[in-house]
């Protein structure tokens, strides 16, 4: 690897063979180093990956204000939610995660640790397994620090959980992708007027296909695997559920202009009615 900026005598910008980037901490690693040079690797205590949400240069900045305990904490959170939650979860995801919880360490331990966080019930029915393991994580800090944050804090960790999978796009994406996901579930209930089983599998499933329709919206990706036919059967023997798919499409198209296509379309239909199957037997049990 070789150095291609040097930030202070502790940390180095680096670029191996493959060319990707590594933000690399160890003593004396930058010491009278200069552009080029090849990285000591006898002296790397630690190495980490830059993101659209942690670059370079805000890995560097954070090194020097995140203690090393806090680090290497969240290093071991990282660890066993790959082993948790799946091989998505990259070390993109440990430098905003450490400087999260740092900071949540910080406000507990001065009093004023968080008392409630926006969206708190779409994050925790709409992400049950990352909201379970950011539960678990509250006992790892609490077991290795001493310091039990409050139970508002597994919302946000659980969100840095979910934006993992998403790679290295920033939290506030994750954010809005969940209001987005929250209000499409409000359309559902809104047309049949039954709330929604968010542990039903269909509803994981469907969540599922909504998150990478908003990961396509958002970098550009057209799906357009249109099949007419089929998407005209289902406009005749499922009108209210391919309508549902319509009116999510319309509110997409107009909160982000993204250009919904008819195969996204028949998609969302189709998980509209797998999704609301058990609904329509719900209603006529009520009725």
């Amino acid at each position: 690897m070789r150095i291609a900026k040097v930030f202070n005598n502790s940390v180095v910008l680096g670029v191996d063979e493959s060319g990707h980037e590594h933000v690399v901490f160890g003593r004396g690693v930058g010491f009278q180093a200069s552009r080029g040079d090849m990285v000591d690797e006898a002296l790397i205590e630690r190495r980490f990956v830059p993101s659209e949400a942690a670059p370079p240069e805000r890995i560097a900045a954070l090194i020097d204000e995140i203690p090393a305990e806090d680090i290497d904490l969240t290093a071991r959170i990282v660890a066993e939610a790959r082993r948790e939650l799946g091989e998505h979860v990259t070390d993109h995801v440990l430098v905003p995660l450490a400087d999260h919880i740092s900071f949540a360490l910080r406000r507990a331990r001065e009093g004023a640790a968080l008392t409630d966080y926006p969206l708190r019930w779409e994050v925790m029915s709409l992400y049950p397994a990352e909201v379970a393991f950011a539960r678990r994580t509250l006992d790892l800090v609490e077991e290795t620090s001493g310091v039990r944050l409050p139970d508002i804090e597994a919302v946000p960790l659980a969100l840095h959980f979910v934006n993992a999978q998403f790679g290295d796009r920033s939290i506030q994406a994750t954010f809005d992708m969940t209001s987005v996901l929250a209000q499409l579930l409000e359309i559902i209930r809104d047309e049949y007027g039954v709330e929604v089983d968010r542990e039903d599998d269909a509803v994981a499933r469907f969540v599922a296909h909504l998150r990478y329709l908003y990961v396509r919206g958002r970098s550009g990706v057209r799906r357009d695997e249109a099949t007419p036919e089929l998407a005209a059967a289902i406009r005749v023997t499922q009108p209210r559920e391919y309508a549902v798919a319509e009116r999510m499409e319309r509110y997409i198209g107009e909160r982000y202009d993204w250009d919904v296509h008819e195969g996204e379309v028949l998609y969302l239909a189709i998980h509209v009615i797998r999704l609301t199957a058990g609904l329509r037997a719900r209603a006529a049990d009520v009725g």
